[in-house]
Formats: C-alpha cells, structure tokens, sequence
C-alpha cells in the first residue's frame, strides 16, 4: 500500500497530446506540474521468457506507442517533466476476449542501449503511487550505468486503464478486480508488449525492482518463472510480509485522515513533504503531480481543485491477499535477492532467519521513509547497480577446460 503502510503503521506543463493513431487511446488530460518546488518551512524536511512468450502474449492485442519528446525549437522541459528522466512514454493496447477486457496500458520506457547484453531494470510502484516512483532514481541509474534501461510499469487505475469488452451499466467504471494474480498478470503483459513494441526478440538481461504492493507484484511475477533464464535478479523496496499484514488493520483509518482534496498541486507536494509521506522536493515534485486528477474537469483551471487519481478505499476486499506468502515466495525466486528497507525492525521471523544464513543481501537506509527510492534516489541507485555487477552473468569469466588447455597444447 506504498505510502500508506508505514504511516499506518508508524505514526505535467504536459507535452502536447500525441497525434490520433489508428489503436491509440489517449490517456486522460495529464495535470500541469508546477513550476516550482514549493518552500517548506523550518521544520520541513530538506533533501537530502523466451521469444515465443513475447509474441503469443501480444497475438490479440493491438499495441500502439507515443512517444513524446520536446522539438528543437521548443524551450526544454522543465526539470519535473517526464522527459527529463525517460526516453519514452508508451501507451499499449491489448484486448483480452477471455477475460473480457481491452486495455491501455501506460508506461515509461528508457531502452537499453544494447538489448542483449545491457540489463533492463523493470520497476513497478506500490498501491495509490504511479511510474513517476522512479523517476528521479532513474536519472541517477543512468549516471552509474549510462547503457542500462529502466521500464517503469502502472498499474490498473494507477496510469493504465481497463474496460470491460461487454457493455456495462456505467461504462466509466473499471472492472473492480485488483488481485494479486490480475495484477501480476497486468504487470507480465506490459513487459511482454513492450518488448514487442521495442522488437525485442527475448527481453534483456532483466532485474525486478518492486516498492511496496509492486514488490508483491514482481515477486509473485518472478515465482511464475515467466521471465525464464532473463531474470538475473529481484529486488524489493521496504516491504516485508509481517508488517504489511499487521498494517492492514490501520489502513481504512488512515486512507480516512487524508485530505481528500487539494487547492493546487503545489499544496499536495507541501502536504506530502510537512507530513513526511516524501522527504525529497526533486522526487516529489515529478511524482506528486501524477497522483492527482481535476476534482472537476470542467472547471475553469483557475478554479480547479485536485483529488486522488487513484481512489483506494474500494480496493479493500484485495488488501489481505496481497502480501500473503510474501516471504516465502521471495525466498524462493530464482534469482539473486535484495532486500533495501528503511529500517531493521521490519524484518519478519521467516527473513531475518534467511538474512542471516545468506539467502539474499539486505540494506538498510535509516535516513529513508518508506518510499526509499525517492527519499534516496541516489543511494539506492547505487546499492542496484552494485547488486547487478556482482550478479552479471556476462561479466562471469570462467577457467578454460582441460580439454581444451590440451588441445591449445599447453600443459596441464
């Protein structure tokens, strides 16, 4: 529940709309960021698969990408626009007859520059955030690792929508179903689509970055083995399955204290760093404004107020079976593990024991909140990037073998 579940616990100008293409379905109006990072007070916080998987998922879709760059002649985009952190922004279609829906999903894409050998980090937020999580982690990735890519993946209702292929009484509605295993499925599919849409013909040397309800998703993704031998590893961003249990029975209390509505998008960027929620203004400022929608889009702009985008309380019925079996199935994964939380108490019995006999690496960022890559962006950028050098399997030079020693005519 990314946000929420440690308080609960614990105390874009956009770009022009993309031209009409023949599958496109545009996303809703994007919301103007500010202009500038709102002052705090004294008291605020400073900054501190294979090919054949890839071509049978998108067999009954209808991909379709926008790609938003600033022209020539433009003035550059502003420091918390998307562009300044992704090379793309992709819209893709996909009917699943099925399960009776069509979808749009929305991701930002930075391609590797060398799809064979350079890894792609595949990141996804956690419950009421959006791709915008990683923006600012992103940029700093590519300034240790300038060749990797980066695909940051919405979820339904968070960026991407869905809608059911059969007529419904009120066809705004989306298909209220935000289970585990739907949402893993959704999660699978944009990478599948993506890959297409990049002509991909097997996905790159692949990690898993997951923050909170994303890392639950990844984990049950990477427990599928879907991803095949491409998964190198799994990293998850201060969730643990003991904590986020015990979390659940505060949320609707929480969810309920919030303020329904803000003034300004600069009112919810200082409502997220005074309550500390965010302790970093350059995150902040790109990931804030994507929370939000016009309480009513058709009041006159300087009317307009802001609500949540994505609203949480109906997810309730999901929330228990979101993190069960957590622990274990991390645990499980086959690939190297990483586990990066903002503090010690948050480990449960089950991967404290495991830490210890070292199945997978454990980092701890105190200064952090719960959102630890945007709190600290550039901390965990490094933490990823080490934790990808010791486990490249490209980069793994082996002895030669004594049948071949002998044939070269060397001694053994």
């Amino acid at each position: 529940m990314s946000d929420l579940l440690r308080q609960s616990v614990d105390n874009h100008l956009p770009p022009p709309p993309p031209p009409a293409q023949p599958h496109a379905r545009p996303r809703p109006d994007p919301i103007p960021s500010p202009n500038t990072i709102p002052e705090l007070d004294e008291h605020s916080s400073s900054p501190s698969s294979d090919s054949s998987d890839l071509s049978a998922s998108s067999a009954d879709s209808a991909t379709s990408i926008n790609t938003v760059r600033p022209s020539s002649h433009e003035q550059a985009a502003s420091p918390n626009h998307w562009t300044t952190y992704f090379a793309q922004e992709l819209y893709l279609d996909h009917v699943d007859n099925a399960k009776g829906f069509k979808a749009c999903y929305h991701v930002y894409l930075t391609p590797p520059s060398d799809p064979q050998k350079d890894p792609l980090f595949i990141c996804h937020h956690g419950a009421g955030a959006t791709g915008l999580s990683f923006a600012v982690f992103a940029q700093e990735l590519h300034k240790l690792l300038p060749t990797a890519g980066i695909l940051s993946l919405e979820a339904r209702a968070h960026g991407s929508t869905i809608h059911p292929t059969a007529p419904q009484n009120d066809d705004d509605d989306e298909p209220l179903d935000f289970s585990l295993p739907t949402l893993s499925a959704d999660a699978l599919t944009m990478i599948n689509l993506t890959a297409t849409t990049q002509n991909w013909p097997t996905l790159p040397p692949t990690l898993l970055l997951g923050h909170s309800l994303g890392a639950a998703i990844l984990t049950d993704l990477a427990s599928t083995a879907a991803l095949g031998a491409q998964l190198l590893g799994l990293i998850n961003l201060d969730i643990v399955e003991g904590s986020a249990v015990s979390a659940l029975a505060h949320m609707q209390t929480h969810l309920a204290s919030r303020p329904s509505t803000f003034p300004s998008i600069d009112a919810a960027i200082t409502w997220h760093l005074r309550t500390r929620t965010l302790r970093n203004p350059a995150s902040a400022a790109i990931s804030v404004p994507s929370l939000l929608k016009p309480s009513d889009p058709s009041t006159p702009s300087e009317e307009k107020s802001y609500t949540w985008l994505t609203p949480l309380p109906p997810t309730a019925p999901f929330w228990p079976t979101w993190f069960t079996s957590l622990s274990s199935k991390f645990l499980s994964a086959r690939a190297a593990k990483l586990l990066i939380l903002a503090g010690t108490d948050r480990l449960d019995r089950e991967l404290m024991i495991a830490q210890m006999q070292g199945k997978f690496q454990l980092v701890v960022l105190p200064e952090a909140g719960h959102f630890v890559q945007e709190d600290e962006p550039e901390r965990v950028a490094e933490v990823v990037v080490g934790f990808w050098r010791r486990n490249d399997r490209g980069a793994l030079v082996l002895p030669p073998k004594v049948g071949d020693l002998i044939r070269m005519g060397k001694k053994v």
